[in-house]
């Protein structure tokens, strides 16, 4: 079992130290099979880290989508990754959802509580992400975002009232070791490993997350 984060302060994560962004992409195309695909990147701007966008107000510079046409991008082969990453190698490493997998996000302080708690359980966990804007994002099976808001009313809490939200088709992740501009990179809250490639079903975690999050929102 991975160690458990203690929290944003104090967390040892495990970080893929000196892997450029193309290598990670290839990587998880090639081991993962995942779908990726290259999205916007920093450009320093007098001295400042700005979006390749141009909006100055961006709410996630260095990673977002850089063309509307972002999904027929999307490549599940190492060879074309390296490809795509080679003509902007400060790309981010997106991942779309609804495919291989969809995404559970939810509040930092809720997913650091969960995840305690799910390892404590014993649950199965597939790999989750942890990003410089305080999210989390906990990889389950496709399918998610159809049947989480059902799951969700079953536990007795409103879809409305919690700050979970799963990402399926036509959304998408932030994979490490993208950065959001100077807050700094995503990381990996539980790396993807060979233990780990088999995804749980939302329904298997849903619960310790909507509570997480019931309880994050009443502070």
């Amino acid at each position: 079992m991975e160690e458990t984060i203690a929290g944003p302060d104090t967390a040892q994560i495990p970080m893929q130290r000196g892997e450029s962004l193309v290598e990670a992409a290839a990587r998880y195309a090639e081991e993962r099979h995942w779908d990726v695909f290259p999205g916007t990147w920093l450009e320093a701007v007098d001295g400042v880290q700005r979006c390749s966008c141009d909006q100055p107000a961006c709410a996630t510079p260095g990673a977002h989508p850089a063309r509307e046409d972002w999904a027929a991008q999307a490549t599940g082969s190492a060879t074309v990754a390296r490809r795509m990453w080679s003509e902007q190698p400060a790309a981010s490493i997106l991942l779309p959802t609804g495919h291989a997998f969809d995404a559970l996000d939810v509040p930092e302080t809720a997913g650091l509580l969960a995840l305690a708690r799910m390892e404590r359980m014993d649950l199965t966990l597939g790999p989750v992400t942890w990003t410089p804007d305080r999210r989390m994002q906990f990889f389950v099976l496709p399918g998610a975002s159809a049947k989480v808001p059902d799951l969700v009313r079953k536990l007795g809490w409103s879809p409305l009232s919690l700050d979970l939200t799963a990402l399926g088709e036509g959304a998408y992740v932030a994979a490490p070791p993208t950065r959001y501009g100077s807050r700094g990179p995503v990381q990996w809250a539980r790396r993807p490993t060979a233990a780990n490639r088999w995804l749980p079903d939302a329904e298997e975690i849903i619960s310790p997350l909507a509570y997480a999050c019931g309880r994050d929102g009443r502070r």
